[in-house]
């Protein structure tokens, strides 16, 4: 992340524009790696398929957490003689925490649609994934302008205070509500790449008709617009009370993108089989 800032400024670009995204979708990729080889790794280090083989090392696993465990005093020391992380080390447990429930909740909802609905399990990697890169660079802008004007605690004079007026948020003149309409112009077609892609791979259960566009476009376009909303007053509210939007604000936002995505897109695909004839595929 540190060569993607350098090389976004060394090319003029944002790093607000860029570097959040990235972030977030590479902790995704390299999560599901490391998950994937470290569990293919272990089950075949206790036998696999026959828990009988005679070389099984059913030792790795312990050996690894205490590895972890043993790593972990070290990592704190030298967090907290870093003067850029000792702050993250005492305070950014509770938003991390927070959000993991927060998303825990959306996989609950998800858990119980795709019992009913094979095909949403498809879509919602792809809606809260927009929504949640989306919301992040807005944050990300919000705050960075928040930290140009000065530090925690005080906001700015022409700063948002309160709940901001929705009609000043999608349609004012200022460059964050310009901001706000060029990341909702990118809702759309994302989405529709994200959904020739599937129906190009045969990916899922649900066949991509006019009609499920719509609704789903719908939901996703509702997502992005309140957590856009909610961006606005979150990152004021966290700069007023004295913590780093950048800290706390994008942790909540984004794992809300998540509750709202996967319950929104439930609700879209009970709204098509309500409208449909009642199948699993409600596309059809």
């Amino acid at each position: 992340m540190v060569a993607v800032i350098i090389l976004s400024r060394k090319c003029n670009i944002n790093p607000d524009n860029v570097a959040t995204p990235i972030a977030a979708s590479l902790g995704d990729l390299t999560t599901l790696t490391l998950l994937a080889s470290i569990s293919a790794l272990l089950f075949k280090a206790i036998g696999g398929e026959n828990p009988e083989h005679p070389e099984r090392q059913e030792w790795l696993a312990p050996v690894i957490i205490s590895l972890f465990l043993v790593l972990t005093p070290i990592w704190i020391v030298i967090s907290h003689k870093n003067k850029y992380t000792h702050e993250v080390l005492y305070t950014g447990w509770t938003p991390v925490i927070c959000a993991m429930v927060i998303s825990s909740i959306g996989g609950l909802i998800l858990d119980s649609a795709v019992s009913s609905y094979h095909g949403i399990a498809v879509f919602q990697p792809v809606i809260n994934g927009v929504g949640g890169n989306l919301v992040a660079v807005q944050a990300s802008r919000l705050s960075t302008s928040l930290h140009k004007a000065g530090k925690p605690g005080t906001l700015p004079e022409n700063a948002q205070h309160g709940c901001g007026n929705p009609l000043t948020t999608f349609c004012g003149k200022g460059l964050h509500s310009r901001t706000v309409r060029v990341l909702l112009f990118m809702v759309i077609p994302g989405h529709l790449i994200f959904m020739y892609t599937i129906h190009f791979m045969n990916a899922g259960h649900t066949t991509i008709t006019l009609i499920f566009a719509v609704v789903y476009l719908s939901a996703a376009m509702l997502q992005v617009m309140l957590l856009l909303y909610l961006a606005g007053w979150m990152v004021h509210h966290m700069w007023k009370i004295g913590d780093d939007p950048d800290n706390f604000a994008i942790p909540y936002l984004t794992a809300v993108g998540d509750l709202l995505g996967t319950g929104l897109l439930a609700i879209a695909f009970q709204i098509l089989y309500m409208v449909g004839d009642k199948d699993a595929d409600v596309g059809d």
